[in-house]
């Protein structure tokens, strides 16, 4: 999407905002022994009670209002009445939506209660290089560029990145141009980042596995070498300078 008026603009940022509250708190809300539908019908009132319909909904028929995934899990996760959240778990919830014919997207991953199983290293390296890639991010910078960094920064940490998911151009539908902003370099996309366009950037931040593949319910992915994968996801406006994050309210840096 490329913001062309005023109200483009307060239309992107009132369902950002409505995504992005969503986010934060569905994360406040998860508690141990809580199903992913629990959480996932906590976070579909809220989208309701602001005006915003679910994306994957809407968009796919997902049988869920937002994606939750849990442990080994990489993303699409059902939120099914049979998934219980555990102390120390590695949750991962993605909120998109629409409301007034604009769409928005963000996503975090997080430890449930004490981090028993040292989750919380991965949960903030993929933090710490969405916020790099993030602001690295403007005008006329290569799309390739910023998955050559996202790749870069996950083997200093000692991590490596799913290689098939990405993040995508957003605002007038889920999935725009440019639909794949890749954690990896990919040399033949000459796209570059243009000014006041809308786009999602999201980290896919692996201990083992570097492609993600469909399981057996036909929605949820997991990884091609198991192992455990962070998510963190921002919609963002492209600026000359320093961009504009639109879901800064989901609070994932903090």
């Amino acid at each position: 999407m490329l913001i062309s008026s005023a109200a483009e603009l307060e239309g992107i940022q009132k369902i950002s905002e409505a995504v992005a509250t969503t986010l934060k708190e569905m994360r406040n809300f998860a508690k141990p022994g809580m199903t992913a539908k629990e959480l996932d019908d906590f976070g579909g009132e809220i989208l309701n009670s602001l005006g915003a319909k679910s994306a994957p909904k809407l968009t796919y028929g997902f049988p869920g209002w937002t994606c939750i995934c849990v442990n080994h899990e990489v993303a699409h996760g059902i939120p099914s009445a049979g998934k219980i959240l555990k102390e120390g778990d590695l949750i991962n919830v993605d909120v998109s939506a629409e409301l007034n014919g604009f769409w928005s997207d963000n996503g975090g991953s997080f430890v449930l209660g004490e981090d028993s199983n040292n989750h919380q290293k991965l949960v903030n390296a993929s933090k710490n290089i969405l916020h790099k890639a993030i602001y690295r991010i403007k005008s006329g910078v290569k799309v390739s560029d910023i998955g050559r960094l996202i790749e870069v920064e996950a083997r200093k940490a000692g991590y490596r990145v799913i290689k098939n998911l990405a993040g995508h151009g957003v605002g007038r539908s889920l999935h725009e141009d440019p639909h794949e902003i890749l954690n990896w370099c990919d040399n033949d996309n000459k796209q570059r980042f243009r000014k006041n366009t809308v786009v999602a950037i999201e980290t896919f931040i692996s201990t083992a596995s570097t492609i993600a593949e469909k399981g057996k319910d036909g929605w949820t992915l997991l990884g091609n070498k198991g192992g455990y994968v962070a998510q963190h996801e921002h919609s963002i406006i492209v600026t000359d300078g320093k961009p504009v994050i639109l879901t800064a309210v989901n609070g994932i840096w903090d």
